[in-house]
């Protein structure tokens, strides 16, 4: 049978798209550099919306909504932040056939249009701190599209808060880091993130501090997989958040930001797909369970059925083809390349012997199971796949972080993998000489493995590497 994917030691970026499309998780749309997310891939991100509004509300966030359409005066208002976003910006200039009076932005981001109403709602220390999220589209006009990783419309979340103090603020904004983002990546998505701080030349346009979490993809080259800002009193300023102390001054707030986006799906592709295209860990799996008859015979549609209802009532998330007029190969070879997690087969022989066949994504392996045993079985192998597709990935990243002593030597190893490198040994030159030849400064930690607190601690350690 002729192969559906390209290799990924042969052609990653070939094997990326092919995944996308074989998979059926999104399309080219009709306006360079749009994507169309088709059912399967919206059902992946349905999942990643769901897990990680849950975290975000026990954060203490509320969900709101907000405009698509930002005066440009609003961006021109924070300096650094239209200069950031200037070159990626879409300018509406006509609306009913007449010419605007004013230019609208279509958003790029909502840090100006947040705090426009964060000034209107804010009064009193008693209306702090004011945490709102938002699940939105936006538009960043993308000039090398790749669909998932840049595209010049995406889905995200993107929270927006405003507290009394700067204590405060970089406590949500850390919160968020790690009890929403690295919580969610790490236990659900299965991905080993590294946390970190951006260097002051790769921060948010407009922040005073960006925190980061990266991931090392299947060929060696690092993702950006979700960020947290602490915008100091930036935007507080630029738009008059301010709030009345309990002593009766009147103070500015202290603002966060922080979003994640579909960028996650093409994480999830290129982290843990294989050859045989997508593997979904199962606890973001919309289809956790898959059960397939093989070929119709005695009793086996009635067996299948009361499988998937057992398994459905003991809390799996399943699926069942009964497609017996389309070839079994050709539907076990669409199950491979959509990554359900799980498959059982059911056909007459096996049935027969009182048995069912499991099949289990990560690592290929079939094998019968009785059938009163096939639900306990299917949680046990759903439980076990999640850490093994966690370990490994943390095994790619483990074998593939090489520990250097010099910038050179850094810049030499993200040809393959990641570099840790003392960030006393590159600094803001050493960063431009890396940038020029493709090489980014991913983040720093501290030498102890942890987020640091500022760029001017001891014994800083910088992470480098190619990056999508």
């Amino acid at each position: 049978m002729a192969r559906v994917l390209t290799p990924r030691a042969e052609d990653f970026p070939r094997w990326y798209q092919d995944v996308i499309a074989k998979a059926q998780l999104a399309d080219n749309g009709p306006v360079r550099g749009t994507m169309v997310i088709r059912p399967t891939g919206y059902a992946i991100w349905e999942r990643m919306q769901a897990e990680m509004d849950a975290r975000i509300k026990v954060a203490g966030a509320e969900n709101a909504y907000f405009p698509l359409f930002i005066p440009e005066s609003y961006l021109r208002r924070e300096a650094e932040h239209v200069e950031g976003f200037s070159p990626e910006l879409a300018v509406v200039t006509h609306g009913g056939g007449k010419q605007l009076a004013e230019p609208v932005v279509v958003r790029p981001t909502s840090e100006t249009v947040i705090g426009e109403f964060m000034a209107k709602w804010v009064d009193s220390y008693r209306d702090l701190p004011l945490l709102l999220n938002q699940w939105a589209n936006v538009v960043r006009w993308e000039l090398r599209p790749r669909v998932f990783l840049r595209t010049s419309e995406f889905l995200w979340q993107e929270g927006h808060t405003a507290h009394a103090t700067e204590a405060d603020a970089r406590a949500y904004a850390r919160k968020i880091l790690h009890e929403v983002y690295e919580d969610f990546m790490v236990g659900v998505l299965g991905i080993p993130v590294l946390v970190g701080r951006k260097t002051a030349g790769e921060r948010f346009a407009g922040a005073t501090n960006t925190y980061t979490l990266e991931g090392m993809m299947g060929d060696g080259k690092a993702l950006q997989l979700g960020t947290s800002h602490e915008l100091g009193q930036n935007f507080a300023r630029a738009f008059d958040i301010t709030y009345s102390s309990a002593t009766g001054g009147v103070e500015h707030a202290w603002t966060t930001s922080w979003g994640t986006s579909t960028r996650m799906l093409g994480g999830l592709i290129m982290c843990h797909g294989d050859d045989n295209g997508l593997r979904v860990p199962p606890r973001l799996a919309p289809v956790q369970a898959y059960v397939m008859i093989v070929k119709d015979g005695e009793g086996v549609g009635e067996a299948a059925a009361k499988l998937r209802d057992a398994l459905r009532d003991a809390g799996v998330r399943v699926g069942l083809d009964d497609r017996v007029d389309t070839p079994f190969g050709r539907r076990a070879v669409d199950a491979e390349l959509k990554g359900y997690p799980v498959r059982i087969e059911v056909g007459p022989r096996d049935l027969a012997a009182g048995n069912a066949v499991l099949v289990r994504r990560t690592d290929g392996s079939k094998t019968p199971v009785a059938v009163p045993d096939v639900v306990k079985a299917v949680l046990a192998a759903l439980e076990a796949d999640q850490q093994a597709l966690y370990d490994e990935a943390l095994k790619r990243r483990l074998d593939r972080t090489v520990t250097v002593g010099t910038l050179a030597e850094a810049i030499e190893a993200s040809a393959t993998g990641w570099a840790k490198v003392p960030w006393s040994e590159v600094g803001p030159a050493g960063e431009k000489e890396a940038n020029g030849q493709g090489v980014t400064v991913r983040c720093l930690i501290s030498a102890d493995g942890t987020v640091p607190d500022s760029e001017d601690e001891p014994e800083l350690q910088a992470i480098l590497a190619r990056a999508y």
